[in-house]
């Protein structure tokens, strides 16, 4: 096997298991543990596995005062605080809802970019802005009883701040991983992102009876803990190391069809005809975002 066909079968793998993830994480939480108590529990043990990585594979970086900004601010929105608000959004709403609006994760990185790094606008970018912006509104707007979520307009705004955290995270550490390699930058985000969530859930994680949990619910957590982050990222980091960041990012795609199967046949969630409009616009949002025009050989904006 081929290293390329390696590394899709690793993207394709995180994608997965980012998918199962929102079921997952549904199902342990708030029933079982506090949010905010898994999200310290996951960053932790992260961070301590990439810190035993690095004991037999050291590599050390000088990065400058800028650097050293950009690495708070990367370890600030694309660990703690976007985590934060995905967690608490789950807790609070659908697995399908939730996969759906991170779908539009591409369109707000766009965006993000556009403000951030001066990168050019054009109408297809806005026209699919706001096809992006109609399927999220249709899908919180809709009211819908389920028995997996107790606020799910409230989750779905907590779901969707947590993907804005997450595009600007995608924007800032550009330049971190042109320099560095990917391993060593995901390895201090996790570190700097470990301090500024504990504040928020250090509370929740002493007080949390871990006694009282079942074999499921440790299953659970291990997952969310080892596969949802530790794996996923690792995996993630090889794709982009074989295949390229476009390749990689283009797996995205697929974690809102994994997550609604898991969903409906594991957690009883319904796909309505809604949900399929609200999936369309963002689909379609996301292509006209990010489409590129081949002409006389060369790319256009």
């Amino acid at each position: 096997m081929s290293k390329r066909t390696k590394a899709h079968l690793a993207v394709l793998a995180a994608n997965f298991i980012f998918g199962a993830n929102f079921s997952v994480v549904k199902y342990v939480t708030p029933s079982a543990i506090h949010p905010l108590a898994l999200n310290v529990t996951r960053i932790f043990v992260t961070t301590v596995l990439f810190w035993i990585i690095f004991a037999f594979k050291p590599g050390r970086i000088k990065p400058t005062r800028a650097e050293v900004i950009r690495f708070i601010v990367c370890g600030a929105v694309g660990v703690a605080f976007n985590q934060l608000f995905f967690i608490k959004g789950m807790s609070l709403t659908t697995s399908i809802h939730a996969a759906l609006l991170m779908l539009g994760t591409p369109i707000i990185i766009t965006f993000i970019a556009a403000l951030v790094l001066k990168e050019k606008l054009n109408f297809l970018k806005i026209a699919g802005l706001a096809l992006g912006i109609g399927g999220a509104m249709n899908l919180i707007l809709q009211k819908e009883a389920s028995q997996t979520a107790s606020d799910i307009i409230r989750g779905d705004i907590f779901v969707l701040l947590n993907a804005i955290f997450y595009g600007f995270y995608l924007v800032m550490v550009r330049p971190l991983m042109e320099k560095y390699t990917a391993f060593q930058v995901i390895r201090w985000i996790f570190t700097i992102g470990l301090f500024f969530i504990l504040p928020f859930g250090w509370t929740e994680f002493v007080h949390t009876d871990w006694s009282i949990l079942q074999p499921g619910h440790w299953a659970a957590v291990a997952f969310v803990v080892l596969g949802a982050t530790f794996f996923s990222y690792l995996f993630n980091i090889y794709g982009v190391t074989i295949l390229g960041a476009s390749a990689t990012g283009a797996y995205i795609y697929t974690q809102p069809v994994f997550a609604a199967i898991i969903a409906m046949v594991f957690m009883g969630e319904e796909f309505t005809l809604a949900k399929a409009v609200s999936a369309l616009l963002i689909f379609t949002g996301v292509f006209m975002a990010n489409y590129r025009s081949v002409k006389a050989g060369t790319l256009e904006e």
